[in-house]
Formats: C-alpha cells, structure tokens, sequence
C-alpha cells in the first residue's frame, strides 16, 4: 500500500487513486510510471481512466520543490472496445504550475498500444500487473505505531505465514519515456538531479481542477494517514513547496512518538525532525541517465522492484521493521522492455 486507497477523496473514485509512482532507467531514457484504478477496490461500471480527469507528472529542475515541467495525460471516454483515446500534452516554465495552461500536444493514442513520438518519447496506457507488494498485518500495525505513539506491535504476527495482500491484482498503468535529450539539456546546471511528483485531478462544476491525489515518495500514506483521513487530504492537495510548513510538525510529532517508544535515539523529537526534512518536500528525488535504487544508502528514484516498505518503514521508526516477503511475492514480473511494466495477470 505504498498510497492504495489512502484517503476518502481518492476512494470516491478510485480511477484517480494513484498507487504508485516509479522513476527509473529505461532504454532509451527516463520512465515515468504511476499506477491507478487497483482491482482490490473490486469491479467498478467503468474501469481505466477517469474521462472527466487529468494525470500530471510534474518536474523540477532546480531543487526549489515548483515544478518546471509538467507532462499531462488526459483521456476520452471507453469505446465499444473498451479503449480509450489520450492526449498526453508538455507544458514548460511557469505555466507549468497552471492547470488551465494549454501546453503543447506531443502525442496522441489509444489504451493499449505503443506511441513513439519523432523524437523517441514514447507513452503507453493500459491495464497491467501491480508489482507492489505489501502484507497487510505489517502494514497495520505500522498505520496504528505512528498514529498511536507506540512500537510497531507483531505480537501475534506468524512471519513465516506472510503474504502479499496485492498478488494477482491489477491496475491501470501510465508509462512515459522521455528521451534524454529532452530532460539533460533543462538539468546541464544541476548535475542532472530532478525532483518527480504526480497529480490526479478532477475537472469541477465550476470549471477549474481539484487535486485529488498527489504522490512523490513511497509510503508516505501508510506511515501517517491510515487513521488520519485529514492529514491524508491535505497531503494530497497543496503543493510539495509547503509540505514541511504545513505537515512538517505532523509528521515530527508521529516519528518521535514511535522512535521515543523504541527508544532508539536519545532525542526522539530531534531524531525525527531530521526525518521529517527527508520526507517534506514529499517529491522522488532521481539523476537523469543513472539506475534507479530506492534503499536505505539513497533514494534516486525507483524501480519497479524497489523494497520501498521496508526501508520507509525502518527509517522512520529507526529500527528494523521487514514485511517477511519481497519481489518474489509478485504474481506478474516487470519487464526490461517497453512498457516495463508487468502484463496484467
């Protein structure tokens, strides 16, 4: 659950709840990758993507937590076939904030097929495998420590009985690779380091946009929201920019009261602060051109297979804290090639 069904605007309509956001090498550049739509929400009348929505991977250049760059994908309605026409559109510089900023079109397709633009970017829509993997007894446990103040309680949990509780389900993927060339020559002056972030939003009555989900770095949900269905929309909404100013002491007051109960630190409060600044601005940090890893020596980017619970998980309770399964738990195996992502099971 590294942001599954994490807060009630997200579960209002789960075709704008992004589970996860990936940042890795890909063969011909940077992928972009964010999942929606999880099956273990159950059947819904019309699955995919939201028509009335628009998905948005958002990059900054510069280390000022503003995006400089947004790619926006949006979607018409399901056909006879069940498929869906996109318009995946760049916008750049300060309009790059703007929900209402037209930007340029780069490409256009269907769910399902492999769209490869003059310049080698390539995007590709549709149903796929979850390659997460969680298990559901840690997870809870870890919800209810960091909300409660309390050590991560396993008492009565069997290791050796551990399961993925996402095996065998499927979501909806947006996968877009975006060719070096296009990314280095904004980064030349930042030794290629960018900052990556997602947003699903929903056209209103009204005519503007509300956020409905907002990810960046895994796990952020499942460590302070579980039971705090406020901070989960305000995490969501808002701008990385004001993540510590507005969620910081939050975030502080749930580390220490865990770390304080491990008694792993000798100042909790302090020990936590320092976390806190690690996880606000909540955005992926990722160096164009190198391999992902997201473990516990350095987060730049991630891979499809990245044991993103674990190592979230113990550094913010500063004491190991492992789910007892790993990758082979996954039913559906990411691929090295285009659109890398797991083939629906």
């Amino acid at each position: 659950m590294s942001h599954h069904l994490d807060c009630p605007l997200a579960r209002q309509d789960i075709r704008l709840d992004i589970t996860d956001l990936y940042v890795f090498r890909g063969e011909a550049g940077t992928v972009f990758a964010i999942n929606v739509c999880h099956s273990i929400f159950g059947p819904i009348p019309s699955p995919g993507y939201h028509p009335e929505g628009m998905y948005e991977f958002k990059i900054d250049l510069d280390g000022d937590a503003v995006e400089d760059i947004t790619y926006r994908i949006t979607f018409g309605e399901r056909d006879a076939e069940g498929k869906q026409g996109f318009v995946l559109r760049r916008i750049d510089g300060p309009e790059a904030t703007d929900p209402h900023a037209a930007g340029a079109v780069v490409a256009e397709g269907r769910t399902g097929d492999d769209v490869t633009t003059e310049t080698g970017l390539r995007i590709w829509c549709g149903q796929a495998g979850d390659p997460f993997w969680i298990e559901p007894d840690v997870l809870h446990a870890v919800g209810h420590a960091f909300q409660d103040g309390t050590t991560v309680d396993l008492s009565k949990w069997d290791g050796s009985q551990a399961k993925n509780l996402f095996a065998g389900h499927t979501v909806y993927s947006i996968v877009l690779e975006v060719p070096d060339k296009e990314l280095l020559k904004d980064t030349a002056g930042s030794g290629h380091l960018i900052g990556v972030w997602a947003i699903a939003s929903l056209a209103t009555d009204a005519g503007g946009w509300r956020a409905i989900n907002r990810v960046g770095l895994p796990m952020i949900h499942p460590l302070f929201t579980q039971f705090n269905e406020d901070l989960g929309n305000g995490l969501n909404g808002g701008r990385p920019a004001d993540d510590f100013d507005t969620h910081g002491e939050a975030v502080i007051t749930s580390i220490a009261g865990t770390v304080g109960a491990y008694g792993t630190a000798d100042d909790p409060r302090a020990y936590a602060e320092t976390v806190a600044h690690r996880f606000c601005p909540n955005i992926l940090p990722y160096t164009v051109g190198t391999p992902a890893v997201f473990g516990f020596a350095e987060w730049n980017g991630r891979s499809l297979t990245d044991n993103a619970p674990d190592v979230m998980f113990t550094l913010a309770a500063n004491t190991p804290i492992r789910l007892g399964i790993g990758r082979e738990s996954v039913v559906s195996k990411p691929s090295k090639k285009f659109p890398y992502v797991p083939a629906a099971p």
